[in-house]
């Protein structure tokens, strides 16, 4: 079968890639300098398994079915299925999801494949897929959430945590389709994934073929529910640090109960990243008709919660003079490259109005500044120079100044 993906992302690569152990899969992409990498074999974004997978597809490996390319009617034609997983920043003044890149995508394929089952990744706004459908006058056209984590997406692909895809419930053709390409998916996942036992008492992947407006949902509020308890985590903490109290031992408490659990608890400077910012703003402009408090009200306790870690920042420092505030990492997580949209860049917005110098370690960026501040890759200097470290989450190569460090990552993991 012929698979082609738009999109070379952590969720369009590592789709591709986990399909490419079976099938011809055609990665498109329009900057030809992650297209020369991968097809040398070389992954252009931090990701140990896309690594090693895309090592092991070069002679003497083992090889996948897989080729990145510049040409979309290579890519396009003759293809089964056409996943489309290009960006769909978040638009402020729009209070919606920019999906014109899906759309180009969407008018491509059509170019060169009319027929081809076109599978949507990007993340979208609830009941887009429905009304894409209806606007195009065309009933080939599906969605599929993905739930990756960056730096981990082909590892997550490989032991998904459910397999969802969405589909109109009264088109039967299009729920075989939509059937068809969740076999894909578990066909590609690890061995032994489908004799796994899950807590709910079932084996195997869970599997989803809903409507696109539900999958959309199912997305949208999953997302915006870790957003939920990174926000309450972090008040949790807020509170510890004002009353003087052990924020872990807390914690600790409350995780035991098995209602709760221990995942998603560490505090942190807020959540952030490429996925839950948008998603939990997309989920809230979705609201624009229905009575609600509590999605508002994880948005704004994400910006309260920036303030506060900045305030404590600026008190570490007042009083001295000239001081120079250290920014250890731009990146939103440990074992990752990217830093779209990471909290650490809101804490130093405000870090900045209020007069503070500040010097941005971060060895993956290949600049001299970064929005007008310092960088360096000297981690020594780095040291020397910063009269407070702030890193949203540690690393113990910080060990020898852990007395100048700011940081709320008591679990010293993500």
């Amino acid at each position: 079968m012929k698979i082609a993906v738009a999109g070379t992302g952590y969720v369009g690569l590592s789709v591709a890639l986990l399909l490419a152990q079976h099938h011809e899969v055609h990665a498109l992409d329009i900057v030809p300098e992650k297209v020369e990498m991968l097809n040398a074999g070389t992954s252009p974004i931090v990701d140990k398994e896309i690594t090693a997978f895309l090592e092991a597809n070069t002679p003497g490996g083992r090889p996948l079915d897989f080729h990145a390319t510049l040409d979309a009617r290579q890519a396009y034609t003759g293809a089964d299925y056409a996943v489309i997983a290009t960006p769909t920043n978040y638009d402020e003044q729009r209070n919606y999801f920019d999906t014109s890149s899906v759309e180009a995508a969407i008018a491509a394929v059509r170019q060169y494949s009319p027929n081809a089952w076109i599978v949507i990744k990007s993340t979208i706004p609830v009941g887009y897929t429905k009304q894409l459908r209806e606007t195009l006058h065309d009933g080939r056209i599906l969605f599929s959430p993905e739930f990756l984590r960056e730096g981990h997406a082909l590892y997550d692909n490989l032991h998904p945590s459910r397999i969802v895809v969405g589909a109109p419930q009264d088109d039967s053709e299009a729920v075989g389709a939509a059937r068809a390409f969740v076999r894909l998916l578990a066909e590609g996942a690890a061995q032994g994934e489908a004799s796994r036992h899950n807590p709910d008492g079932t084996v195997g992947i869970p599997e989803l073929v809903v409507g696109t407006t539900e999958a959309e949902a199912i997305k949208l509020f999953s997302n915006t529910y870790l957003a939920l308890r990174v926000a309450y985590f972090n008040e949790l903490d807020t509170y510890a640090e004002l009353r003087n109290l052990d924020t872990r031992a807390i914690i600790d408490g409350v995780c035991l109960d098995p209602r709760i659990g221990p995942g998603y608890n560490n505090p942190s400077f807020g959540y952030g990243g490429y996925c839950l910012p948008k998603d939990t703003k997309q989920l809230l402009a979705n609201y624009a008709a229905v009575p609600q408090n509590l999605i508002e009200a994880i948005v704004e306790a994400n910006r309260t919660r920036k303030d506060f870690v900045a305030d404590e920042i600026l008190e570490r420092v007042r009083g001295a003079e000239k001081p120079v505030v250290g920014i250890y990492r731009l990146t939103m997580k440990s074992g990752s490259d990217n830093f779209r949209q990471s909290a650490i860049q809101d804490v130093m917005k405000r870090l900045l109005a209020e007069g503070a110098t500040l010097l941005v370690y971060e060895p993956t960026l290949d600049a001299a500044d970064f929005n007008g501040n310092e960088v360096t890759r000297d981690l020594a200097a780095f040291k020397q120079r910063a009269d407070v470290i702030v890193a949203n989450r540690w690393n113990d190569e910080l060990a020898d100044v852990a007395g100048k460090v700011f940081t709320r990552d008591l679990f010293k993991r993500d």
